[in-house]
């Protein structure tokens, strides 16, 4: 198909949560020149990636450390497919750790450098908080002033709370220290709110992530970058486009402890002119978000029941 295409297409990288037991498995079967990418994985990481993603189990997947080189190894393997397939992106942007995930596709960064980033990327943010003493919520509304109240009325001396992913009109994500994130919780039920607790190992993108931001920071400070993009990549940081590989070594370090722009991403794309967005990687959780946060845009997830051919179908009948 011819990569010029009248409604230009941006790639959207999940970030962590939507890894799952046998992800990219249908990828590297359907699509045999996929295999190289967990191969390449595997030999830069010295253990089996590529085996965890296929097989498992549930529980190892889910560490951190080990869900985020996969998500973006999965991320990867995909995008390329597509593009051997005559698909060509304009723009991408990746959440949280996705976003590492959208430079390398825009070889900002050789792909084994960043799997290994990735790699101890999750294993600092594990270690930066210890067990128990962080978590994060998710709340079902997106609207600033109702945040606003809600942890106006959560007590200081509880610990740190702060909106860390704004990923739309009905959900933002809070993070902090349990104490202050439950309160915030009892608040906002009382309040009308929906929320819940989410099951995750650390509390991601707030100021307790200052240890592992100090630290990968240096880890990027080594790493070689291109000087030019592909392509631009939004990042989560501003929600603005970011062109250069000083600019990704910049924003990404920053990001570790700021919140995820998530809704502004999506929208800075669509203004940029993007009208399809295709998520790249496992599961379809960007493409959900996406069709409630713009809808003048097509929204399809390659891991989706139509896999990679009937996204190359559907954007071909476009």
């Amino acid at each position: 198909m011819s990569s010029e295409l009248e409604e230009p297409i941006g790639w959207l990288c999940p970030g962590q949560g939507s890894q799952r037991k046998g992800m990219g498995a249908k990828l590297v079967e359907q699509h045999p020149s996929a295999r190289e990418w967990f191969e390449r994985a595997d030999d830069a990481l010295g253990f089996g990636l590529s085996r965890i993603c296929f097989e498992g189990p549930d529980e190892e997947l889910r560490l951190t450390h080990n869900a985020q080189p996969a998500l973006l190894l999965v991320g990867v393997a995909t995008a390329r497919v597509l593009e051997s397939a005559g698909v060509r992106a304009v723009m991408a942007a990746g959440h949280s750790l996705g976003e590492i995930t959208a430079h390398t596709i825009a070889r900002a960064i050789d792909f084994e450098d960043a799997i290994r980033l990735v790699r101890l990327r999750g294993e600092l943010m594990q270690q930066a908080v210890p067990a128990g003493e962080g978590t994060m919520a998710a709340l079902k509304t997106g609207d600033p002033d109702t945040l606003r109240a809600i942890l106006d009325r959560v007590d200081p001396a509880l610990g740190l709370v702060v909106p860390a992913n704004w990923n739309g009109p009905e959900q933002v994500v809070l993070s902090g220290h349990v104490a202050a994130v439950r309160r915030a919780l009892e608040v906002a039920r009382e309040q009308g709110v929906v929320g819940r607790e989410i099951a995750v190992s650390a509390p991601f993108h707030c100021e307790l992530m200052r240890p592992a931001a100090e630290r990968f920071s240096d880890a990027l400070g080594l790493q070689a970058f291109a000087e030019t993009l592909d392509f631009p990549v939004i990042t989560n940081v501003t929600a603005e486009p970011v062109q250069s590989g000083a600019s990704a070594r910049e924003f990404l370090a920053l990001q570790v402890t700021h919140p995820v722009r998530w809704s502004d991403c999506v929208m800075r794309m669509r203004s940029a002119g993007v009208r399809r967005f295709i998520e790249v990687g496992p599961g379809d959780v960007l493409t959900k978000l996406g069709k409630r946060i713009v809808k003048d845009a097509t929204f399809v997830a390659a891991d989706g029941a139509q896999g990679i051919e009937g996204v190359v179908r559907a954007l071909e009948a476009a």
